[in-house]
């Protein structure tokens, strides 16, 4: 007798329950006792209510498996439209992540390298973190890692750059409306704490392993979030007397935002940006079991061969990359906030 049967036959459901018994496969838990090798165990005398329990009793309620292949199903069903709207959209991703992939790879070292110091010197105005980046990029190519480097580090502008596109704009929409503030907030709450394997899974379905656009949505979905958050924070975060003399001035909205609002929200904006350059480098080493090149690859390499030293050096120099372009942006931010306090 199942457990909740007295309950059904209680609710008088017991006539609609046997209309709807059928020979449904086995429950979760019949199916790891019998891939176990052992019997179904009994459990306790009053089993929580789950679907799997509750079936036993009635027929007509579905079994947590029923859930998950209906989850699978549906998504399914809608697979062809969402191909269809996407891959026009996402298109220019991957022409975007091809195209700087061939570009870092393509260009001699003794050109890459002073482009990178250059710009890390334009951004940072350090001799320190320039000699820093130096020392780590000839330290790749000693080791023979500089292209797999290099192949991340231009997975990582582009990602990045793309969020900070994107993540901007979203965040000053979000200071300036509390409804839409509200509506953003758990999205990005849902986008920051699940894991992140989970991003993987719907992009399998939707597009082709070999398109590189595949990882470029994974690592911007999961690394846009800081930036929208901190550009939202640091725009409400203006003092309000700033803003009642920006009006007394006659300013209009769009001169409020750019010359008062967004320059003093700059710090926190740069912070965010230095955020989401972190998430992406993460990210793009899980996106390496999508077939994201780079360092990632080789760490995927060292666990899947049990090779302790690829998996070390290439872990290692990601460290490395997430070092260099933390100091680089911090060294930015730093920059900023020199700046606006001398003005």
């Amino acid at each position: 007798m199942a457990a909740y049967d007295g309950v059904i036959d209680g609710l008088g459901l017991r006539d609609w329950c046997d209309a709807g018994k059928e020979d449904a496969p086995m429950s979760m838990a019949q199916l790891l006792a019998q891939s176990g090798g052992g019997e179904t165990s009994n459990g306790p005398a009053l089993p929580f209510p789950s679907l799997d329990v509750l079936h036993e009793a009635c027929g007509r309620i579905g079994q947590t498996r029923d859930l998950t292949a209906g989850i699978e199903q549906g998504f399914l069903a809608v697979r062809p439209e969402l191909k269809l709207v996407l891959d026009p959209l996402t298109q220019p991703l991957s022409w975007m992540l091809d195209g700087t992939l061939w570009l870092f790879q393509a260009t001699p070292w003794w050109i890459m390298i002073p482009v990178l110091l250059l710009i890390s010197w334009w951004v940072s105005r350090s001799a320190s973190v320039t000699a820093f980046v130096a020392s780590v990029l000839l330290f790749f190519g000693f080791i023979d890692h500089y292209e797999v480097a290099m192949q991340t580090l231009s997975i990582v502008f582009v990602c990045t750059g793309i969020s900070i596109l994107l993540g901007v704009p979203i965040g000053i929409g979000m200071s300036k409306s509390d409804r839409a503030q509200r509506m953003i907030v758990p999205i990005l709450d849902l986008m920051q704490t699940m894991p992140t394997f989970v991003y993987l899974i719907p992009l399998i379905f939707l597009f082709s392993i070999t398109e590189s656009k595949i990882y470029g949505i994974a690592v911007i979905v999961y690394a846009i979030v800081p930036v929208i958050r901190l550009t939202d924070l640091g725009i409400r975060l203006v003092d309000r007397d700033v803003m009642e003399a920006a009006d007394a001035f006659g300013l209009t909205a769009w001169q409020k935002l750019t010359r008062v609002q967004l320059p003093l929200a700059l710090p926190n904006i740069m912070a965010g940006v230095n955020q989401t350059i972190m998430m992406s480098l993460a990210m793009v080493v899980i996106a390496s079991m999508i077939a994201a090149p780079g360092l990632g690859s080789l760490v995927l390499q060292g666990i899947r061969t049990i090779d302790l030293g690829v998996g070390i050096i290439a872990g290692l120099g990601i460290v490395l990359l997430a070092v260099i372009l933390d100091r680089v942006s911090k060294a930015a931010l730093a920059r900023v906030d020199n700046t606006r306090k001398e003005h």
